[in-house]
């Protein structure tokens, strides 16, 4: 009853003629009660005065303060708060004066442009740094009126991560208060175009939809791609397009009628060409802003990295003829083992140079900034000895072949490139070239007679080659003392059928991918394989079936069967392992046959890389050993040597073969050979299981780590 006395606001009038006890039946008079007009209008006030409240328990969001059709006033605002305590701030607008700030159009005030915070909270700082960088290059504020740049990271840094973050930035905000792009596109290799899609979905999570074209009809692409490029205005719906360059160089003319706010190029070292039809197709695609992502950004020579940088930026390097007469030959004379001290002195001159242009545009981290995330690796070239059935094969080769007349300095034509790869193949194992002796073809003359008696290919046979004696037990080695896992790459496909007949014969479980998988089919046995709990002890590898950007982190070991000429390739392979995600130690074993051409090969990318890292890496005492007059010594074999590699490096560390000083500190995998760890027997090995194959057949091991090891980290 008490409940009852308790009266509604403004009725104390009528409530005098009313019983505590009970509700009237009936209203007592006839007269309307009268509303007190003060009262009723402070009751009043005081709802409305009541801001309004979303109806949902501690809803913290925006109130929906925008109407349709209505401008918001007041200063217009940065998309998210750059004062926030991580914020990844790329433009800050300039402090103004208070007199300034009375001036200026408040409608086209500059505003912060903020990287989203979902993104920033997870990059590392090597990773801020790059995407400011990126930012201030497609932006034209490093150098006014170019928009381009290289990301020349080395792999395992997270370029795409980076790329992403470029991406959205600029498809959502800019200094003017509006994105600076509508439209983006990423070019990429056939391999990694479901990569890159499922890159922007783990990072982005359905803010966007990226459109991947990975195969279809010519029709049914050219209607993608139109709608791709009728898309406009201030939310476009599909604003990434993500595509292959094969499938870009087919479809050029759709993409080409339209513009493109950003074009991003990942595996960009396929731009090396001005000349191909890629290169060009894309070149004529309008778009300023141009971005090239490259871990390996010189392979073969200095006019390739022209190329790459006149795609970006064209014109700050001049013309290709310009480039060759100031820059590439003289530091070309000057890198020669056998320059004068003057050509040596106008090479460094114009390599300064050079690096200080370039560097404007072209971002490059080594991978020693990764130590402080990933385990330690291994590095470790192992040079192995060829049975004598390889050495009589060999022998008999050279004597038959004479492609060594044909050897122009440095230059390898085309009879002489099919006895390289025979020699290779040789190296590998015999049962390579067995049909080529059955034929009798030019170099296996009389050959067929060196086999043994009943020999087939049907079975592997790995005591008859060096090499596969040696990754015999690697793999027992590890099969029976870990539970490791192993990658094994090859050049060649007929290796890893090798390879396959090894692992059935030891009852290996394996998964195998080259070039004939499609591109759905990979991701799922590379997932397959990363999970502890998968069975899977081997995962094998052509190193020309885009194994670039592939994550093996499941496997800790990783064999590099034989060398390539070129060696970005050798490292996009080394580099599936080692990288985000990584627990373990690991170990990188490339298998080398002592004194053959797969030596030679490898000191032939010795001289690569020190002419990349001495442009990209600015590494000034890269060791000038190899002159090109000695790549005429292909067609040798060197029978009484542990390692020609290890004799041409001239080493002042080793004495009869045996080191007695250890390398200098602060050297690391990433330093010149003559820096490395070298072992003419197993006593100086880091690693067991090389330890247990050692007298298999190895002679000789470089062996070197990424970076010492952290107490407490393992």
């Amino acid at each position: 009853s008490r409940k009852r006395q308790k009266a509604a606001p403004g009725t104390e009038s009528a409530e005098c003629y009313r019983s505590p006890f009970r509700k009237p039946l009936a209203q007592l008079t006839n007269r309307p009660p009268c509303l007190d007009s003060s009262q009723h209008e402070a009751f009043i006030r005081s709802i409305l005065s009541k801001p309004f409240k979303v109806p949902i328990p501690n809803y913290k969001g925006p109130l929906g303060l925008r109407s349709l059709g209505v401008k918001r006033a007041g200063l217009r605002g940065p998309l998210h708060d750059p004062f926030e305590e991580g914020a990844l701030v790329l433009y800050e607008p300039p402090v103004l004066s208070a007199h300034d700030q009375l001036k200026i159009d408040k409608d086209k005030a500059p505003v912060h442009v903020v990287v989203d915070p979902v993104l920033s909270r997870v990059l590392r700082p090597h990773q801020r740094e790059g995407v400011k960088f990126l930012w201030d290059c497609v932006t034209s504020r490093r150098i006014p009126g170019s928009h381009g740049c290289i990301m020349a990271d080395e792999m395992g840094l997270g370029k795409t991560l980076q790329c992403i973050t470029l991406m959205w930035t600029l498809l959502r905000q800019s200094p003017a208060c509006k994105p600076e792009i509508e439209k983006a596109v990423v070019v990429s290799p056939s391999s990694l175009v479901r990569n890159w899609y499922n890159e922007v979905e783990k990072w982005l999570g359905g803010r966007i939809q990226p459109l991947a074209i990975d195969g279809g009809s010519k029709e049914e692409i050219d209607r993608k791609l139109v709608g791709f490029m009728n898309q406009h205005g201030l939310r476009v719906p599909s604003p990434i397009l993500i595509i292959s360059y094969e499938t870009f160089r087919l479809h050029a003319e759709v993409l080409q009628k339209g513009s493109v706010g950003l074009v991003i190029c990942d595996e960009g070292h396929r731009l090396k060409n001005s000349e191909n039809q890629t290169y060009q197709a894309l070149n004529s695609l309008n778009t300023p802003r141009r971005v090239l992502i490259s871990g390996t950004p010189i392979q073969n020579d200095l006019l390739e990295y022209f190329s790459l940088v006149h795609f970006v930026n064209s014109g700050i390097l001049g013309t290709a003829q310009e480039f060759k007469r100031h820059f590439e030959m003289p530091i070309l004379k000057g890198r020669d083992a056998d320059a004068s001290e003057a050509e040596r002195h106008k090479g460094e001159e114009r390599l300064k140079e050079l690096i200080s242009i370039v560097n404007r545009c072209l971002i490059r981290r080594t991978s020693d900034i990764l130590s402080k995330y990933l385990p330690v690796k291994i590095e470790q070239v192992v040079c192995c000895r060829l049975t004598p059935l390889q050495t009589e094969l060999y022998k008999n080769f050279l004597k038959q072949a004479k492609p060594v007349e044909e050897l122009k300095e440095g230059k390898i034509s085309v009879s002489s490139l099919s006895s390289i790869t025979s020699l290779k193949k040789l190296c590998n194992h015999p049962a390579l070239i067995y049909d080529k002796c059955v034929e009798e073809e030019e170099g296996f003359m009389g050959a067929l007679g060196l086999f043994p008696s009943g020999y087939s290919t049907k079975s592997l046979e790995p005591q008859l080659s060096g090499k596969m004696l040696v990754l015999d037990y690697i793999l027992a080695v590890t099969k029976s003392t870990s539970n490791d896992k192993v990658v094994l790459v090859s050049n060649y496909t007929q290796t890893l059928d090798l390879f396959e007949k090894l692992c059935r014969s030891r009852r290996y479980l394996y998964v195998r991918l080259d070039g004939t998988m499609s591109i759905k089919k990979r991701a799922k046995i590379v997932e397959r394989f990363n999970s502890p709990s998968s069975p899977e002890f081997i995962f094998m590898l052509s190193s020309k079936a885009g194994g670039c950007g592939l994550n093996l982190i499941g496997a800790n070991r990783l064999v590099m069967f034989d060398p390539d000429w070129n060696p970005a390739n050798d490292e996009q392979a080394m580099a599936r392992v080692w990288r985000d995600g990584q627990k373990k130690r690991c170990y990188i074993y490339r298998l080398l046959s002592t004194g053959t051409i797969e030596e030679k090969i490898f000191q032939r990318q010795a001289h690569k890389k020190a002419l990349s890292s001495c442009v990209v890496d600015e590494e000034q005492d890269v060791e000038r050993h190899f002159s090109l007059g000695e790549l005429k010594e292909l067609f040798t074999l060197n029978e009484t040597t542990t390692s020609d590699t290890h004799d041409k490096i001239k080493c002042r560390r080793c004495v009869n073969g045996h080191q007695v000083r250890p390398p200098p500190d602060g050297s690391d995998c990433t330093s010149d050979l003559s820096q490395w760890q070298h072992c003419a027997d197993k006593r100086g090995l880091q690693d067991s299981v090389l330890r247990a194959a050692w007298d298999a057949a190895v002679t000789f091991t470089f062996h070197h780590h990424s970076h010492e090891e952290q107490r407490g980290i393992p």
